[in-house]
């Protein structure tokens, strides 16, 4: 090919990452062939023996990958013709760059959705340990952007672990729809050499194996699930950074922000500025692009392979370090920060947020609801008009619009008080938030030990070398 094509459609530049993970594949497929009586023994040994010496350099970081070959399969193939000769020329029997490919993804994004899930529950355990500690710490819930009603500072860090379990089932489902062996699909429709998809798969700790060939060589979908999941997770953590940039500033004033993470000004030096949690919001950008252009590649693309597919690199391989970076610079930054009890109190303290449960302390006494909330409405109307706070409307003002006001119905004015009395299940109160805890970790774990199932690239390695040729 013309040297400047070939250097503009080569993506070696972004498949070295990758190396690892193919040189697994081979090792695997020439196991494989030496089975099935396909490669003799002494070239099986050479072959196997060169691919994990180039795993150990690579490993070290010490493998030298020259430029000049369409990609990293090719370059790996090279080198070993070049090391083993005629041996090397073997090592592609009964299969196609198109499933060599499928099965470097298949095993890089496996291994990589695992070590996410990994951080991503460990995150959880670090969020429902802050959530016990804070659960006599009050503060508002806001609807519409607006305070809407007292909650437990417990019961928001709550919140911030469930949307991240439920990114954590994203990526254990990611890892499950990618958990097929498709090495033997060949470039469209298999083999007809006498080769066993079973062995490969059974080396490389597949439960299974991918059931066509013409799909499996154009499917993407897996890569599309581990974006899609990678999104999850930096989008909830967008949220909680949110939080907390609000929360940290001085109109919120509900979280300190340790000096250990925070960023000042190159101008102001009074500021204390939350850049870690802005920059895991701002990455977030990233991971959803990774996820659209995943989306966008795969639009009307024929069956079979094309190589637009190629372009899949950027966004698989970026999705893994991305992600990891954001959970950690959050688990890291969190233990930094520390609720400011006072003022977290204190916005709830007048008494305005707790309109809805005076309503229901009347519904508690037989009064229908929008009565009581008409009757609740226009005590808060009252206090508005004498501009005083909610709190500060004496029983008698109460009873002059309503008969059913008595002092245990303004006693859920304390903040205190109607965040103990929400004791519906999924509720703010105490003992619904220790509950809520014990949710988190019991998922958390589960979902970790789903991410310990998967082997490593080092423990697929020491497979292969105990399989026998």
């Amino acid at each position: 090919m013309v040297p400047e094509l070939l250097a503009w459609t080569s993506s070696l530049s972004d498949d070295r990452l990758l190396v690892r993970e193919d040189l697994l594949g081979s090792a695997a497929h020439v196991t494989m062939l030496k089975n099935v009586g396909l490669l003799e023994a002494g070239d099986a040994q050479k072959l196997r023996g060169a691919l994990f010496a180039m795993f150990d350099e690579a490993a070290a970081g010490t493998l030298v990958v020259p430029d000049g070959e369409e990609d990293i399969h090719m370059a790996i193939e090279a080198r070993l013709t070049r090391d083993l000769g005629h041996v090397g020329k073997r090592l592609h029997t009964a299969r196609s760059r198109n499933d060599q490919v499928a099965l470097a993804l298949r095993l890089h994004v496996r291994d990589q959705a695992a070590r996410t899930l990994s951080e991503v529950t460990g995150l959880c355990a670090d969020l429902a340990a802050r959530a016990e500690q804070s659960i006599d710490i009050i503060l508002p819930a806001y609807t519409h952007r607006q305070r809407a009603q007292p909650v437990s500072a417990g019961f928001l860090v709550s919140a911030w672990a469930m949307q991240l379990l439920r990114a954590g089932d994203a990526l254990a489902s990611a890892i499950d729809r990618t958990n097929q062996s498709p090495l033997g699909s060949g470039a469209c429709s298999g083999t007809s050499l006498p080769i066993d998809r079973n062995v490969v798969a059974s080396l490389l700790d597949f439960p299974t194996i991918t059931a066509n060939a013409l799909d499996t060589i154009g499917d993407r979908d897996f890569t599309i699930d581990w974006a899609y999941a990678g999104a999850r997770v930096l989008l909830a953590l967008s949220r909680l950074a949110t939080d907390v940039v609000d929360f940290t500033t001085s109109e919120f004033a509900f979280l300190r922000i340790g000096d250990a993470i925070a960023a000042g000004s190159s101008m102001m030096p009074q500021k204390k500025n939350p850049d870690v949690f802005e920059l895991v919001r701002g990455k977030t950008a990233r991971g959803v692009g990774n996820l659209s252009s995943m989306l966008t590649l795969v639009k009307g693309l024929p069956s079979g392979y094309a190589r637009d597919l190629q372009d899949d690199r950027v966004a698989v391989l970026d999705t893994g370090p991305l992600v990891r970076g954001a959970v950690r610079a959050v688990r890291a930054g969190i233990v930094h920060l520390s609720f400011n009890a006072e003022a977290c109190v204190a916005a709830v303290s007048d008494g305005s947020t707790q309109a809805t449960d005076v309503a229901e302390a009347l519904v508690r006494k037989g009064v229908p609801f929008r009565e009581a909330y008409k009757a609740t409405g226009q005590v808060v109307h009252l206090a508005r008009e004498r501009k005083i706070p909610l709190v500060k409307v004496t029983l008698d003002e109460a009873r002059a619009i309503h008969e059913a006001f008595d002092q245990g119905v303004l006693a859920v004015l304390d903040p205190r008080v109607a965040v103990a009395a929400k004791k519906s299940a999924g509720g703010t109160a105490p003992e619904r938030v220790r509950e809520q805890v014990a949710i988190i970790r019991q998922k958390a774990s589960e979902l970790s030990r789903n991410a310990e199932k998967i082997a490593t690239l080092e423990s697929l390695k020491k497979r292969i070398e105990a399989a026998a040729i």
